[in-house]
C-alpha cells in the first residue's frame, strides 16, 4: 500500500506521546494535528482525507465543530473509525456515526485502576470528614476535633451503578480491603454475570435505598443521561455519600445541591460536571461536605500512557482490517465494512455483536 495511504487526525491533545510513536514507525499511516483554532482552510483537507479520528480532548475541551455530528461526518466523507479516549466518548454522536458506516470504539478499562482509586480515595475522605477537617484548620483556630468526628468505611454497603471495568475494580477494591457488602445496577449484564463480578444484582431504587456509598460507573448514554435525580437522592439514607467518577448529566447537578443543602445526604465526591471544568462559584463548590476535582480521576501516568498505547494498538489494527475489541456500535458494520473494502481493496473481518463491558 503506498506510503501514508492511512490518513488519522487529531485535535489539540493525545492521551500520551505513545500514540504517535507506535504510528510513526508505520510508513502506510499519516498522523496529521489539528487545533481548536486551526482554520478551515487548514481544517478542511485534513478531514476531507481522514480515515480515523483519534478524539483526546474533553468534551468542554474540544470546539464544537470538531465534535463528531452529522456536519462533521458530512466534511469527513472517507472517515471510517472514530476513536475516544478512556471509556467515555461524549463528543460523539453514535447513532449518526451508526448511519454512515463509521465505527466508534474507546480505550474502556486503559484507566480502570486509576479511576477506581479514586473512587475509593473520595469515599474515605468523605467518611473521615478529612476535606471538612483540612478546610476548618486552614480559617480557623482552636478547632474542636470532636466537631469532625468520622465514620469508618470497613463493613459498610456500595452500592455501583455500572460494573464494568471500572465499576468491577471498585467491588474489588471495596469487597477485598474493606469488606464492604457490594451492591451493583447494571442492566446490560445477568444476575450471574454481577455475581461473577463481586456483586449482589439490585435494582437501581434498591441500590439507592441501601447503599451508605453510591459510585456512578456507567457511561452517559440516551440511558443514563438524566438517570440520578430528586427521585433517586430522595431514596438515600441520610448519612449516605453520593460519589461520581463517570460523567456529567448522569446526576442532576440541582438536585443534588438540594439534598445536600437540605441535608438529606451527608456529602458528594465529584468528579464530574455539567460544565468542566466548573466555575468557583458553582454553588456545590460552595460546600464543605463536596470534595472536588475536574475530571482527574483518570488523569495519572500510567493510565495516560496505557490508554495512548490501547489507541494506537486498536486504531492500526481497524486500520490493517481487524476488528476492534472495544467496539461501541456493531451495527455500523456492515455499511463500513463495504466502504472499508472500497477505500482500501480488502474486506475487513467479520464482527460479531459484543456484550457491553
Amino acid at each position: 500500500m503506498a506510503a501514508n495511504s492511512k490518513r488519522v487526525f487529531y485535535v489539540k491533545y493525545l492521551a500520551h506521546p505513545i500514540f504517535s510513536e507506535l504510528l510513526a514507525g508505520r510508513a502506510d499511516v499519516r498522523l496529521d494535528r489539528l487545533e481548536n483554532e486551526s482554520s478551515e482552510a487548514e481544517a478542511a483537507p485534513i478531514l476531507a482525507a481522514a480515515h480515523a479520528y483519534q478524539i483526546g480532548a474533553a468534551r468542554d475541551e474540544l470546539a464544537p465543530r470538531f465534535h463528531v455530528d452529522a456536519d462533521l461526518l458530512r466534511r469527513a466523507p472517507n472517515l471510517l473509525i472514530v476513536s475516544s479516549n478512556g471509556a467515555g466518548y461524549d463528543p460523539v454522536d453514535v447513532e449518526a456515526c451508526t448511519r454512515a458506516g463509521v465505527l466508534v470504539v474507546n480505550q474502556s478499562g486503559g484507566n480502570a485502576h486509576s479511576v477506581a482509586e479514586h473512587t475509593l480515595g473520595m469515599m474515605l475522605t468523605l467518611s473521615k470528614r478529612i476535606i471538612q477537617s483540612d478546610r476548618r484548620l486552614r480559617r480557623d483556630r482552636d478547632v474542636n476535633r470532636n466537631d469532625l468526628i468520622g465514620n469508618e468505611v470497613q463493613g459498610r454497603t456500595i452500592g455501583i451503578v455500572g460494573l464494568g471495568n471500572v465499576g468491577r475494580r471498585v467491588a474489588e477494591l471495596c469487597r477485598g480491603l474493606l469488606g464492604m457488602t457490594v451492591l451493583a445496577y447494571d442492566p446490560y449484564l445477568s444476575a450471574e454475570e454481577i455475581a461473577a463480578r463481586g456483586a449482589q444484582e439490585a435494582e437501581l431504587h434498591d441500590l439507592m435505598r441501601r447503599s451508605d456509598f453510591v459510585s456512578i460507573n456507567c457511561p452517559l448514554t440516551k440511558e443514563s443521561r438524566g438517570m440520578i435525580g430528586a427521585r433517586e437522592f430522595a431514596l438515600m439514607l441520610p448519612h449516605a455519600y453520593f460519589v461520581t467518577t463517570a460523567r456529567g448529566f448522569i446526576h442532576d447537578e440541582e438536585a443534588l445541591l438540594a439534598a445536600l443543602t437540605e441535608k438529606r445526604i451527608a456529602g458528594a465526591g465529584l468528579d464530574v460536571w455539567s460544565k468542566e471544568p466548573p466555575p468557583p462559584e458553582h454553588p456545590l463548590l460552595q460546600l464543605d461536605n463536596v470534595l472536588a476535582s475536574p475530571h482527574t480521576a483518570g488523569v495519572t501516568r500510567e493510565a495516560r500512557q496505557n490508554m495512548g498505547r490501547i489507541a494506537a494498538e486498536q486504531l492500526l489494527g481497524v486500520l490493517d482490517g481487524g476488528r476492534p475489541p472495544r467496539l461501541i456500535n456493531p451495527e455500523a458494520w456492515p455499511r463500513y465494512s463495504a466502504r472499508f473494502r472500497e477505500a482500501f481493496g480488502v474486506t475487513p473481518a467479520s464482527c460479531d455483536r459484543e456484550q457491553r463491558a
